[in-house]
């Protein structure tokens, strides 16, 4: 998703190739989502954290992993402001984990509204696509 375009697009040709049009515009929607997701809780850390100017980088990493030997499903949804940890999912009790005292108000949010959702997405959904 690139966020000046507001538009999610193949990168590589074999994605092209392999997805249709339909793909492409429900992910974008899923990125616009985000992105404004994003912005209203950048704007709470900033908030948070006491800070009304500079720059300040928000970032989350998400997937899922299989091992074909095993059949093990392991997931990960994790975020860091600043280059630290923020807060991180917890599959086996299923809670989100504060790394910073800033990071409470966020995980009692979390663990009410998303944590069903994203333990399902990680465990039951993203291993479908690998």
């Amino acid at each position: 998703y690139d966020s000046n375009t507001m538009k999610t697009e193949p990168k590589q040709d074999w994605m092209e190739k392999n997805t249709d049009q339909q793909y492409w515009e429900s992910q974008t929607q899923i990125g616009q989502g985000n992105q404004q997701v994003f912005k209203a809780d950048f704007e709470e850390l900033k908030q948070r954290f006491n800070q009304t100017g500079g720059v300040h980088v928000y970032q989350r990493m998400y997937g899922c992993e299989w091992d074909d030997e095993t059949n093990k499903i392991t997931g990960f949804d994790q975020f860091a402001y600043d280059g630290e940890d923020f807060i991180a999912l917890d599959l086996q009790t299923k809670t989100y984990t504060a790394a910073k005292q800033q990071a409470l108000i966020t995980k009692h949010k979390w663990d009410r509204i998303y944590t069903d959702y994203w333990v399902n997405y990680l465990t039951q959904i993203c291993p479908d696509w690998l």
